[in-house]
């Protein structure tokens, strides 16, 4: 496996943002277009499997790539730099480690015809608290008990983590927890497509086996669309 991070030269700025915006025939504003972009780095005939996991952070207005797979990236864009060291984490129940995840909390259920579907945990919990309270839509709800949005995407999201947590060998403090950035992606009619939201804090090792295969394979959906990767770093 390898770990890479893909970004701009800072020496052929203007280039990178050229080639950003026009270099696979798309403007890249969404994670639609991030999935293009990785998978133009990792050539395949059609229908090879995903092999790589990637989560996009914006600096100075162009995308930058933290990448884990288990073929090195190819960039063909002399303006974009990768840098890519081999990723074999060295883990032990008890260790603390910072951590970053952006990720897509969804739940299994079923829609009103009876098909699996997979519910965003904050709409699942909006409509939930509506139906309670014989309502048909949040804005009806003026009462002083209504929680405010930010309050409901951490409870909801949270107990998501918490469920992931205990799959994937970690534990962690929900207090020094932080839930940032929910954020719902809409496709090219304007429907939601899926959502987002960025964790960040610090956990504790229950399962080094367990949590390095979350580091290989990711947490949760959407991981085709910049979702799912895991990182961490030593406290300090």
């Amino acid at each position: 496996m390898f770990f890479s991070l893909v970004a701009p030269d800072s020496a052929h700025l203007r280039d990178a943002a050229h080639q950003w915006a026009y270099g696979a025939g798309t403007a890249h504003a969404d994670a639609y277009a991030d999935h293009q972009w990785m998978w133009t780095m990792f050539p395949a005939t059609p229908g090879t499997p995903r092999d790589f996991l990637f989560r996009r952070d914006d600096r100075d207005g162009l995308p930058r790539y933290h990448v884990v797979s288990a073929r090195a990236p190819q960039v063909r864009d002399t303006a974009w730099r990768v840098q890519t060291r081999p990723f074999a984490p060295q883990l032990r129940a008890g260790m603390r480690l910072r951590f970053d995840l952006r990720a897509n909390p969804v739940v299994a259920g079923h829609n009103e015809h009876g098909a699996h579907v997979r519910h965003d945990v904050v709409m699942q919990a909006k409509t939930k608290l509506v139906h309670e309270r014989g309502l048909t839509q949040w804005k009806e709800w003026q009462d002083d008990d209504k929680p405010q949005m930010q309050e409901l995407v951490f409870r909801t999201c949270t107990g998501w983590l918490k469920r992931q947590a205990a799959r994937h060998g970690f534990d962690f403090a929900e207090d020094a927890l932080n839930v940032d950035a929910y954020t719902r992606h809409r496709g090219k009619k304007g429907d939601v497509q899926f959502t987002t939201v960025d964790f960040s804090g610090e956990l504790l090792v229950t399962d080094a086996a367990a949590l390095t295969e979350a580091l290989v394979r990711g947490i949760g959906r959407a991981k085709a669309f910049g979702c799912g990767l895991l990182l961490v770093r030593r406290v300090g």
